[in-house]
């Protein structure tokens, strides 16, 4: 027989004053099955409530339901001004925005922030366990956790492992590996382009956003690999424990940390992109040139009901935000630029969002959920701005508010999920600025298991090798093969490119095998 857990005062008989702050909320069926919860069960319980802000939790609700009964404004399209497209960019501009974000990042003056978030991926748990094993990881889940929580540990945990894990290339990099690497090709170019080839320069710091669950294992995975030739003190983890990202840059004291090491921008964006062009120079240099607080990659919609947000104007000379598909009528998403001939509405944000959803039940608070989601973005900030949007968007309050049938231990139930958004922080802008760019240039999403019709590892990793095989052969180079072309194709080592720059040396007149990897 196991051992009997002793029953303690503290556990055995319901503790009145945390009832009693509950009733202040509506809340009290918290406690609705006490008698049936073991005592481990019941001191989870009550650490779980403890943690809870009732009030803060209390004022984003009501905000939000407030704000949702407000008319919206009318939206309008961004003014072209404010875009700058890829048939109208010119290679003189490209160049002088390159030389800009160059110089900056040779000063220091540019930080990164990875979110490492992820959609949900099913994966076998054989599966599951052989990756622990590879990577040599321990996962502690305490006793007595719910199967809800216990369900979203093992989906951060996947999604770590899905990153952590290379997508099939000839190399074997992973996602992380590809954009350290990204970095310290960067990091050269910088050197170069400022010093005329010296080795020396400011470093890039890369700030990787974790969740509670994923952040030991990061950690482990990047000292494991000597974070891939980084220094150490180049890369800094902090799982968002609030909720929301902005409010956890802010108490997780890391603004204050980009300042101090005098960082002056911002360049954010998601993990589960393997064309992802990290802290890219000309985005930089155009974000600089154009003294804004707030910019955004964009590429242009595919259909009119393609299912993406859209970046609109909300009501004449209002802020620049993100229109979701949902909430575009039709009529307006198949709406015609005449002078353009483009859709009036379609610059998209590559499908990009993050969440952090705050769950309430009818009369029952059913848990806080502290989970950032995120698909891809690519968007840059100035340190001034984010610091304004963090303190701007807790004091406002308001999430997007939807209703949503929600498991419980009563089964599904009747509820609202708030949702805030990465790019809720683009309406308080003062200024805002779109980059346009091609999805098959910068857009590599991982989102699925293999198996899965679209944004998989093997999706992923045929864009890499089609896109670098490009690179080669206008560097020069030939290609042969044993499979049709459009199945395969060679990858080139960011140590040697960041953007298929400086291939000719290594490519003109060579003949490569594919698939294959390209490097020094």
């Amino acid at each position: 027989m196991g051992e009997m857990v002793p029953e303690n005062n503290a556990t055995s008989h319901l503790p009145q004053a945390l009832l009693e702050r509950l009733k202040d909320y509506g809340q009290e069926n918290a406690f609705a099955r006490w008698d049936e919860l073991s005592p481990e069960e019941r001191q989870l319980l009550i650490q779980d409530i403890e943690s809870l802000d009732l009030p803060r939790i209390d004022r984003i609700f009501r905000c939000s339901l407030f704000s949702q009964a407000l008319p919206e404004a009318t939206i309008e399209p961004v003014p072209e001004s404010n875009v700058s497209t890829v048939e109208r960019r010119t290679m003189e501009e490209r160049e002088r925005w390159g030389k800009m974000g160059l110089k900056a990042i040779s000063d220091g003056k540019l930080g990164v922030l990875l979110l490492s978030g992820g959609q949900l991926i099913f994966l076998r748990t054989v599966v599951f366990e052989s990756l622990l094993w590879e990577l040599d990881l321990e996962v502690q889940i305490p006793k007595g956790v719910s199967l809800l929580v216990l369900a979203i540990v093992f989906h951060l945990i996947i999604h770590f492992l899905i990153h952590a894990v290379d997508i099939g290339l000839p190399s074997g990099k992973s996602l992380f590996q590809l954009q350290a690497e990204r970095i310290l090709c960067l990091q050269r170019l910088a050197a170069h382009s400022v010093n005329e080839g010296s080795a020396s320069t400011r470093p890039i710091h890369w700030y990787i956003m974790t969740s509670p669950f994923t952040d030991e294992p990061t950690r482990k995975f990047f000292e494991s690999h000597r974070y891939f030739g980084l220094e150490a003190d180049q890369v800094a983890k902090s799982p968002d424990g609030n909720g929301g990202l902005y409010s956890a840059l802010k108490s997780s004291r890391l603004l204050e940390d980009m300042a101090a090491r005098g960082i002056k921008y911002l360049d954010c964006y998601g993990v589960d992109n393997a064309l992802v062009r990290v802290a890219d120079p000309t985005f930089l240099g155009y974000f600089m040139d154009k003294g804004v607080a707030a910019a955004a990659k964009v590429v242009r919609k595919a259909y009119p009901q393609e299912k993406v947000g859209v970046f609109v104007r909300r009501g004449k000379g209002g802020p620049i935000s993100v229109v979701e598909y949902s909430e575009l009528d039709s009529s307006l998403a198949s709406e015609i630029n005449q002078e353009t001939g483009r859709l009036r509405f379609c610059w998209s944000n590559v499908l990009s969002f993050s969440y952090f959803p705050l769950i309430f039940l009818d009369n029952f608070l059913f848990e806080e959920l502290m989970w950032l989601n995120t698909e891809v973005c690519l968007h840059m900030f100035t340190l001034d701005f984010l610091n304004q949007v963090a303190n701007g968007l807790e004091k406002d309050s308001i999430y997007h508010l939807a209703e949503k049938k929600i498991p419980s231990i009563n089964g599904g139930v009747e509820g609202y999920k708030l949702e805030q958004f990465i790019f809720d922080a683009f309406p308080y802008a003062p200024s805002t600025a779109l980059f346009e760019v091609l999805r098959e240039e910068e857009f590599a999403p991982v989102k699925n298991a293999n198996g899965s019709n679209f944004d998989t590892p093997d999706s992923a990793r045929l864009l890499v090798l089609r896109l670098h095989a490009r690179w080669v052969v206008a560097a020069g180079g030939f290609l042969t093969h044993s499979v049709p072309l459009y199945a395969t194709g060679v990858e080139v080592s960011p140590l040697c490119s960041y953007a298929g720059e400086n291939l000719e040396a290594i490519c003109r007149g060579r003949t490569f095998h594919a698939p294959c990897e390209i490097s020094f």
